[in-house]
């Protein structure tokens, strides 16, 4: 009995840590999709909920003279992006464009590819103590990386 036990304890253990994954991964994709969609809908309450507070989001920029610099943006600004940029719902397309690839998962750390409408960004994710997971980093650019430049 005990013997019987333990084979099928053994047998279902890939099962256990496969759910496990898969919760996390829905868990990534949720703070993925709060922090695109929160842009489409206005809605700072949900990419609060998808971002750490010591976010960084991060791309490079052509400045009017034509030098080149990184542009960064923080959890406020970003907040800030998520009530003003799309209030009147012209912004986006009626069907917005949303392809999310989790590229790596590990224990407590993840790495993202967003596909939107218009530009990409790499993210990376950690799961805090309350098994949340956050965007901690984003890189980005537009699609056309002749639109990343800030006019004369």
């Amino acid at each position: 009995m005990k013997r019987s036990l333990m084979l099928l304890l053994f047998a279902l253990s890939p099962l256990a840590v496969h759910a496990a994954d898969a919760t996390d991964n829905q868990l990534i994709e949720r703070a993925v999709r709060d922090y695109i969609e929160s842009q489409h809908k206005a809605d700072p309450a949900r990419m609060e909920r998808g971002i750490d507070p010591k976010l960084a989001k991060r791309t490079y920029w052509q400045a009017a003279d034509g030098s080149e610099f990184i542009m960064n943006t923080d959890f406020d600004t970003m907040v800030k992006v998520a009530r003003t940029y799309n209030k009147d719902g012209t912004k986006f397309p009626a069907q917005p464009r949303v392809d999310i690839k989790i590229l790596d998962v590990d224990q407590r750390v993840a790495t993202v590819k967003l596909t939107a409408d218009e530009w990409i960004d790499y993210m990376h994710l950690y799961k805090n103590q309350r098994s949340e997971w956050k965007i901690v980093n984003v890189l980005w650019q537009y699609h056309d990386t002749a639109r990343q430049v800030s006019k004369k």
